[in-house]
């Protein structure tokens, strides 16, 4: 079957890749690269049979990979960090590529491929990290937003990289082929960006008229990879013009359904690159080369690490940000595949040095979760070497804190909680790290510390010991659980509300270090969801309270007995559902006009009680039942759905059913 029975054996393996690393908490990307191992030229078995057919479908994967970047790039997710981003990154990459220079060198490789091996090490990995984020719970805090800013660069960072670096063995010719690339690459982005705008709304907004998802999909690749073949036409990388066109299309109202539509193409032809590049792996080299890999591996995490926390901290980021920046971005990341192939293809590069970047590239990846989890202790040593973690105080009660509430993180939760504390004057502090967020409490007059919660020092400065409940609002399970701990070395009964953002093992973890109220908000936001639309739905308020109670039981009980007050306040919020108001108003032909509540007998007849009646703006709140009723009248009754659609037939002129009121009770209220 030739090509077909090739990719066929590809998706297989690469099916059963991605399940191990599902199962073993690693990105997909490293069970794609461990098929591409199995069913390589270097492991024997079974086989892929044309290895380079495979190479040139898996170029598709590396233009689609770079058109839905394209799609994706937004200027303002850089705005938070955007000095570190925009020039940290580029003094970051600038000074890896020296350190692997440096190391090329060193090892006796030639300068063209010291340079080369300073680009492919420069790129960190999105995947891994955003991945290693997302299960450790660290999602979210301010050394994500700063990695996640320079990751974003650093995959821009590729293009530019394409376009150079193949240009560097023909130095002897002199730079002008260099600047004649660049010039192409120039005027090929200003030529696209000019009829792209034009052209590319026009065309979209043709196919959409046509309402096919089919041609809608067909139009969106046709795009990608027609800017890629045109690019490849002027000399430069055909990846280079499916960036720029998804940067075009980015632009437009069709962006989001173009990258919906794409990402499926791009995942399945992005398999396929990963399983060629790990059919690259070979064993025998590892073993063979075990000291080289172990000390390049060892160079790289240790010099990489160095220069992006070190630049972190340049930056004016503090406390734990600098080391959870180095420990998670030393790795070799999956960009650095693409140039990799280029450099080989090219001859810039040797087979040797390939295999050299590419197993350093799978081992560092393999390292990072690992190395992720070193931060809370490292961090915790660190506190315990360093003097005293920096305190400022703003706002805070002349008379000092007491039988207040600390609420550690001042992000949109902390901020929400402390405006309601602050609307019911009770007193309370916020503790938080990033400047940013302490001028925003600043300038809503909120008081507020600035520090590491899990520094005793801080929560001496918010009188942890005076208090009289602590709430967390940090999304990072690693930090929530040293500020538990802190909090409780110091005041060992102090409850405790916190927020986790993944499963019950988090809720577990917290609960087990003496939490009182563990909160999710995905969990209580898709609850709330459901609770509307079934509302929408018309659905008896009692059912969906006693399903939304249930729920919630089923989520919670198992991890902890619930207190009285507690209890108390969910009989208080399941009453609160129970009586719906809805404000009903009352027709000029309708046959309450001038009849009072008792005339009409409204309870017997359609089971509402009548709450209010609201006249030219004045609020009637229960009204007597010799009330009179007239035509504009908005009248607000508690009831079910069927009681009130009984009172609103009324209300506009008709006569409800006699059994309406009964209908509407619940069998268990009959």
């Amino acid at each position: 079957m030739g090509i077909a029975a090739d990719i066929a054996l590809i998706v297989v393996a690469a099916l059963l890749g991605g399940l191990v690393a599902q199962w073993l908490r690693q990105p997909l990307l490293l069970g794609y690269m461990l098929a591409g191992v199995l069913v390589g030229p270097y492991t024997g078995g079974v086989t892929v049979t044309d290895i380079h057919q495979i190479e040139l479908l898996a170029e598709i994967g590396v233009a689609l990979l770079l058109f839905a970047l394209g799609l994706e790039f937004s200027v303002r997710e850089l705005h938070p960090v955007r000095a570190i981003a925009l020039l940290g990154t580029s003094l970051q990459i600038g000074l890896t590529m020296a350190y692997g220079v440096g190391m090329g060198w060193w090892l006796g490789w030639t300068w063209v491929a010291s340079v080369w091996f300073g680009a492919l090490i420069a790129l960190s990995s999105t995947m891994v990290i955003l991945k290693t984020l997302m299960a450790q719970g660290f999602l979210g805090t301010l050394a994500s937003r700063v990695m996640i800013g320079m990751l974003l660069v650093q995959d821009l960072a590729v293009v530019p990289l394409m376009t150079i670096l193949p240009q560097l063995q023909h130095l002897e010719a002199g730079l002008p082929l260099i600047g004649l690339a660049v010039l192409r690459a120039v005027l090929f982005l200003a030529g696209m960006l000019l009829v792209g705008t034009r052209l590319v709304p026009r065309l979209m907004t043709c196919v959409v008229r046509w309402n096919s998802r089919e041609l809608f999909l067909l139009a969106v690749t046709a795009i990608g990879l027609g800017a890629g073949y045109v690019t490849y036409l002027c000399g430069l990388s055909f990846a280079f013009g499916a960036f720029v066109a998804g940067m075009v299309l980015s632009e437009s109202e069709y962006s989001h359904q173009a990258l919906g539509d794409i990402t499926p193409l791009r995942d399945l032809f992005g398999l396929l690159f990963f399983v060629s590049v790990g059919m690259l792996f070979d064993p025998a080299f590892l073993l063979a080369h075990l000291g080289t890999v172990a000390l390049v591996v060892g160079l790289v995490a240790v010099g990489k690490g160095l220069i992006c926390g070190g630049l972190a901290r340049c930056f004016g980021y503090g406390n734990v940000v600098p080391l959870a920046v180095g420990l998670g971005m030393f790795q070799i990341g999956e960009f650095s595949f693409v140039l990799a192939r280029i450099g080989l293809q090219t001859g810039a590069i040797s087979r040797d040095l390939h295999a050299l970047v590419l197993t350093t590239a799978l081992v560092t990846m393999v390292l990072t979760p690992p190395a992720a989890r070193l931060v809370g202790v490292l961090d915790t040593l660190r506190k315990r070497w360093s003097r005293g973690a920096p305190v400022h105080s703003i706002a805070l009660p002349r008379a000092g804190l007491h039988a207040h509430v600390v609420i550690t993180g001042g992000g949109r939760v902390g901020q929400y909680v402390a405006g309601v504390l602050q609307r019911l004057d009770l007193g309370f502090v916020v503790v938080e790290l990033d400047q940013r967020r302490v001028q925003e409490c600043q300038a809503a007059g909120m008081p507020v510390i600035y520090g590491d919660a899990s520094h005793p020092a801080v929560l001496d400065a918010a009188a942890v010991t005076q208090a009289r409940l602590v709430i967390l609002t940090v999304p990072s399970i690693t930090v929530a659980q040293t500020i538990v701990t802190r909090v409780h070395q110091r005041a060992p009964t102090l409850p405790i509300v916190a927020r986790v953002e993944e499963g019950v093992e988090h809720m577990e973890r917290l609960y087990r270090l003496g939490v009182s109220e563990v909160v999710q908000p995905h969990f209580e936001a898709g609850l709330e969801i459901v609770r509307q639309a079934l509302l929408a739905l018309d659905v008896p308020a009692a059912d969906i309270q006693c399903y939304t109670d249930a729920v919630r039981h089923e989520r919670y009980a198992p991890l902890y007995q619930t207190s009285v007050n507690a209890q108390t306040l969910q009989h208080v919020r399941r009453a609160t559902h129970l009586m719906d108001l809805r404000w009903v108003e009352v027709a000029a032909t309708s046959g309450l006009v001038g009849q009072t509540i008792q005339e009409r007998r409204i309870r017997s007849t359609t089971g509402v009680s009548v709450v209010a009646v609201m006249r030219d703006g004045t609020v009637v709140l229960n009204p007597e039942v010799t009330y009179r009723f007239a035509g504009g009248d908005l009248v607000g009754v508690l009831g079910h759905a069927v009681q009130r659609r009984a009172f609103q037939r009324l209300a506009q002129g008709a006569q409800p059913p006699a059994s309406a009121a009964r209908a509407a009770l619940p069998p268990s209220c009959i």
